[in-house]
């Protein structure tokens, strides 16, 4: 396990005012970050936090000015249209990372999703009904939507910064991270918020990262995917989904193969996708 490096003391924090954002605004001064704040909406409750688009380029220089890190979550989180993914997504991300670069940032964590592999076959007799073999991290890239293909790119982009300039990145591929999940599919991918804030830390204080894409969930008993190279950060998760298997499966049913929805790890992405309500 690699030592902890010099935990940075202030982080960038985008896409502050979503579902995870939210969350993390409330988990990860413990230990110990000031947040800098940003999302294209106004936060309640923060008269500090910066407003402005991921299209805004002087706002995001002037946002990363004088920060240690970066936790990237800002964009769009389901699927929409092309051009919409394109600009919030991709060009969005594009232009977090050139600010990043000109202010000389040295660690980026980006929210990466399991949809970037979405097509990708899910472990068949998985625990706890048999020994699945789980998902390597170096599974090829197999988006189920416009939206994985924007964190496929998010994820190779990272690795050019690296490669090209140096800047690192844990790219973090998100099952689900909410206050608990909410359907048997889910209990193979679910974060808890908690282990959530568990690996945003260990990305930012782990040493010599370079460009590592981690599966970001919790220690599922039912879990799909390998979690070593999260591990190897430092990161050790404490929850488990399987106390809300009995209720979850009782109310939906175990999952079928047959349905292309329980088959692939995206789930319902790989054929009705939710769609961005904006």
């Amino acid at each position: 396990m690699p030592a902890p490096r010099t935990a940075p003391r202030t982080v960038l924090l985008t896409g502050a005012a979503g579902g995870l954002g939210t969350l993390m605004r409330g988990l990860l001064p413990a230990y110990g970050y000031t947040l800098r704040l940003l999302d294209v909406r106004p936060i309640e409750g923060e008269p500090d936090a910066i407003t402005a688009d991921l299209g805004d380029k002087d706002a995001l220089r002037e946002a990363v000015r004088g920060v240690d890190a970066v936790i990237h979550l800002a964009g769009i989180s389901l699927e929409s249209t092309f051009e919409k993914i394109l600009k919030a997504n991709i060009e969005g991300t594009y232009n977090l990372y050139e600010a990043a670069r000109e202010e000389g940032i040295g660690r980026v964590v980006f929210a990466s999703s399991n949809h970037a592999v979405g097509f990708t076959p899910r472990p068949e007799g998985e625990a706890p009904h048999g020994p699945g073999a789980l998902i390597p991290i170096d599974t090829p890239h197999r988006p189920d939507t416009f939206y994985g293909l924007s964190k496929a790119f998010g994820e190779d982009l990272a690795q050019f910064y690296w490669d090209k300039h140096g800047l690192e990145t844990v790219s973090v591929r998100i099952g689900s991270c909410f206050l608990e999940p909410t359907s048997v599919r889910m209990l193979s991918v679910w974060m808890s918020p908690g282990d959530g804030a568990r690996l945003f830390h260990a990305a930012l204080t782990a040493e010599h990262v370079g460009h590592s894409v981690v599966y970001g969930s919790s220690a599922n008993t039912r879990l799909w995917w390998d979690l070593s190279t999260a591990r190897a950060l430092g990161y050790e998760p404490q929850d488990d989904s399987e106390q809300y298997a009995e209720k979850l499966i009782a109310d939906q049913g175990e999952l079928d193969p047959r349905n292309p929805d329980h088959a692939h790890l995206g789930g319902p992405f790989v054929t009705s996708p939710p769609m961005w309500p904006y």
